[in-house]
């Protein structure tokens, strides 16, 4: 046998044994169905059920703490910038839907009515909201008089409704969670800083809170929000390759000041219609948080985020359980006098084992075991969960040392997702290098010449569209090249610089 068939050999043998520790584990690993391991996660590590309305899921406690992590991280940001938070209806009447031309034709196939309310029947029907624009725009019409009172810089939080034929748990559901940040301002600078500085509040949560490396950038007119001036959007690469938009940001012009009348007296004393924005990350994050992070053994929660940072693990005897109980709780004490968020458990009738990969699958970064040996050497056992080794250390040690542990476990994961995705993104010049990189599951770096049916073109034939344009090519490519040829057509390539192309969920 050649070297490089040994070494294929060798591969084959160490994957036969991750596939089969994984389905010990009771996960598809990713390498056989992406698809298959990513919803086997949601179900079996607690995040989210289905439920019996089509198309809708139920998050379970587990999932809804890590979401309430991120509501809390979100929120504290938002009224750190001068926000306010506000609760609109979910029913937005139709003729407000259809008011912004471009709007209705964005969202129409997308739409739930309510046609009666008991038995009667509606004159106009309700809409549930897919989106806020419309309705915020009619009150904010009867708010707003004069220069005086802008900005308007409001957000809610709450749920939006979306009809999907394909549905898959955080990523398409037909009711979703998110905030819809909507603004107000009296000049277009004003109002794209605003769109500017939210999609960079959204790239540090990603990079600093999530550890998800995501490329900001401008969509093109085929992509933008219905309704939009200019959308920018913050992608991220998937384990599979494939791109997620994890959190746009819109500058609307006046579009829907002049369909809603929102208009204001100037200093001047003239009379113009508000500039605006809309900005929005979801509970698709979540989604990208799996997808990003996780491995054939299930999640791996970027410990910044994380529900639970530290699972204390007694073991004992039916005899000294629950001597070992208290001293994990003792323990656990210990750990969150440091502001950590620490789990004991206390599962009795439950083998070990079975502990220790119900926490490997959930995701949990580091995980102790206590047992009553270790009590008498003053040590515990400690693993994390981006590592295969345990380490045997004093107890002390191992309490001080956590929260730079958890660092490290915070930062590996930064750096294992920035350089898959940059080892996954290639630069190519010909429409052959183009088909072949995009159905190997790549991002595509490439020069285009903006044309929408180039773009149409594309998509038909490999499936794969333009995630955006980006803003700061330097923050992970090298080289900014300008000038060139479109990779489809030929023609002179727009935009002065390349874009990226991916298929995407």
């Amino acid at each position: 046998m050649t070297k490089a068939g040994g070494k294929q050999e060798q591969h084959r043998q160490d994957q036969g044994k991750q596939d089969k520790k994984a389905q010990q584990y009771g996960v598809t690993p990713q390498s056989v169905d992406f698809n298959d391991w990513y919803n086997e996660v949601v179900k079996k590590a607690d995040l989210a059920d289905n439920s019996p309305v089509a198309g809708a899921m139920v998050v379970k406690p587990y999932g809804s703490a890590l979401w309430e992590n991120i509501v809390r991280w979100l929120d504290t940001r938002f009224k750190a910038t001068g926000h306010e938070s506000l609760i609109f209806p979910t029913l937005i009447p139709m003729g407000f839907i259809t008011k912004e031309a471009d709007h209705v034709e964005g969202f129409a196939p997308e739409l739930f009515t309510v046609s009666k309310i008991g038995t009667e029947e509606l004159s106009e029907p309700y809409v549930l909201r897919p989106t806020s624009e419309t309705i915020i725009g009619h009150m904010w019409a009867g708010w707003l008089n004069s220069y005086r009172d802008l900005p308007f810089l409001h957000y809610q939080w709450g749920s939006v409704f979306r009809a999907e034929l394909r549905t898959k748990a955080f990523l398409r559901t037909s009711e979703f969670y998110w905030h819809e940040g909507h603004t107000a301002h009296a000049d277009e600078a004003e109002a794209r800083a605003e769109v500017r500085q939210q999609l960079d509040l959204y790239h540090e949560f990603c990079r600093n809170v999530l550890a998800l490396p995501v490329v900001r950038g401008e969509k093109t007119a085929s992509e933008r929000f219905a309704g939009a001036v200019a959308t920018y959007s913050i992608e991220g690469m998937m384990r599979d390759g494939k791109a997620l938009q994890s959190g746009t940001s819109h500058y609307l012009g006046q579009n829907f000041s002049r369909a809603f009348d929102v208009k204001f007296q100037t200093r001047e004393q003239r009379e113009e219609y508000a500039h605006t924005t809309s900005w929005a990350i979801s509970s698709r994050i979540i989604g990208a948080i799996i997808m990003t992070h996780g491995d054939d053994f299930g999640l791996i929660m970027p410990p910044n985020i994380a529900p639970i940072q530290v699972v204390v693990i007694p073991v004992g005897r039916k005899d000294n359980f629950d001597e070992m109980v208290a001293e994990g709780e003792r323990l656990a004490a210990e750990l969150r006098a440091q502001g950590l968020s620490v789990r004991v458990d206390k599962r009795d009738g439950v083998t070990n084992g079975f502990k220790y990969n119900d926490w490997e699958l959930k995701g949990v970064p580091v995980r102790i075991e206590l047992g009553p040996r270790d009590l008498e050497a003053g040590v515990v056992v400690v693993k994390n969960r981006n590592s295969e080794e345990k380490e045997t250390l004093a107890r002390e040690e191992a309490v001080s040392g956590m929260r730079a542990r958890l660092d490290g476990i915070q930062a590996w994961l930064l750096e294992r997702a920035t350089s898959f995705m940059l080892d996954n993104t290639v630069t190519v010049d010909t429409y052959q290098e183009f088909q072949a990189a995009i159905e190997a599951g790549k991002w595509v770096r490439a020069f285009h010449c903006g044309d929408p049916e180039s773009e149409k073109q594309i998509k038909d034939d490999t499936k794969a569209t333009i995630r955006n344009i980006p803003l700061d090519d330097a923050e992970f490519f090298a080289e900014r090249e300008e000038g060139g040829v479109c990779v489809h057509t030929g023609k002179p390539a727009a935009y002065g610089k390349r874009v990226i192309f991916g298929r995407q969920y």
